[in-house]
């Protein structure tokens, strides 16, 4: 008897901390994901909102992939995939060129390097934003007037309002928010390789390329590749330097929803926002959720992260 009032004072008292936590989870995630789907099959929109909605089913869904706005869907999506690739591989490569270069024992001044590269991340991302907004801008940025001094450049480039430059601006800034994060990550994974695979490969007398593919790569990918996945996924509905440095710009004339910089994150967040299309929005967030899962899923499987490890 004495054993089930303990047991259920124990549970009251887990209750009681858990508590805080699993309502702020049920009010900022459970809710709005519940109030999302249920959205995606209504017509709920700033017209209908006081005029009354209803169900349409899958209507939104068709409208997207095989309706009008096809012809906005498909390009934004086209966009996501390869800006979330491009980032996520450029963010990979700059993290791991850093990483070899402060895991090199014989520099005595890594820590203080590892700090300064470290502050891209440890800046708030907003702040960081808004600073390149200034640096790229085509009148007074200081990027331009660098690249110009070095006569890599003729005349200013059009950072923020041409198709081209705004996209590989997009894909940069956002490379320097993220690399940071797969130093990190290198870091740890360099530090878990062992130092005889390199002394075996000096006695085979293999040079740093080839004990870099055969030892540095492969044993990185083993820690590194569900990582790589999970900031793919990130990066894919990550809409943060798409909307605050661009707003979604340059504009496509023929969309007044998405511009050529947008991503299928803040195109979503412009519909609901912006033009009131809550139905669109909601829609549009549960094909990103579906998309991303299924393509983060095939990814896991494919490399094996599933498997049973004896």
């Amino acid at each position: 008897m004495s054993k089930n009032k303990h047991k259920r004072k124990d549970n009251a008292t887990a209750a009681k901390f858990l508590a805080p936590a699993l309502i702020s989870m049920l009010i900022l995630s459970v809710i709005p994901i519940v109030l999302t789907m249920v959205i995606a099959f209504t017509d709920y929109n700033l017209k209908t909102v006081n005029t009354g909605w209803k169900f349409i089913g899958i209507e939104n869904f068709k409208s997207i992939l095989t309706g009008p706005l096809k012809e906005i869907f498909l390009p934004v999506f086209l966009w996501t995939v390869v800006a979330a690739t491009l980032i996520t591989l450029g963010s990979f490569i700059v993290g791991l060129v850093f990483a070899m270069v402060i895991s090199n024992k014989n520099m005595k001044e890594a820590a203080i390097y590892k700090g300064i590269l470290i502050l891209p991340w440890a800046l708030p991302a907003t702040i960081v934003i808004i600073a390149f907004g200034g640096l790229l801008n085509s009148q007074y940025g200081a990027i331009n007037e660098i690249l110009m001094k070095l006569h890599i450049i003729g005349e200013p480039v059009m950072w923020l309002t041409q198709v081209g430059p705004a996209r590989i601006a997009l894909v940069l800034v956002s490379i320097w928010i993220g690399f940071p994060y797969m130093m990190n990550v290198c870091i740890g994974g360099l530090s878990s390789i062992s130092d005889t695979y390199y002394e075996a490969a000096d006695l085979d007398g293999a040079n740093w390329i080839q004990k870099f593919m055969k030892i540095t790569l492969p044993c990185l990918a083993k820690t590194s590749y569900p990582l790589l996945i999970g900031s793919w996924a990130m990066n894919f509905g990550n809409f943060g330097v798409a909307f605050l440095l661009f707003n979604g710009g340059p504009v496509r004339p023929d969309s007044p929803f998405a511009g050529y910089t947008d991503i299928l994150g803040s195109a979503a967040y412009k519909m609901s926002i912006q033009f009131g299309r809550f139905e669109l929005g909601s829609t549009l967030s549960i094909l990103m959720f579906i998309i991303v899962g299924g393509i983060s899923f095939i990814q896991m499987r494919a490399s094996g992260q599933f498997k049973e490890v004896d």
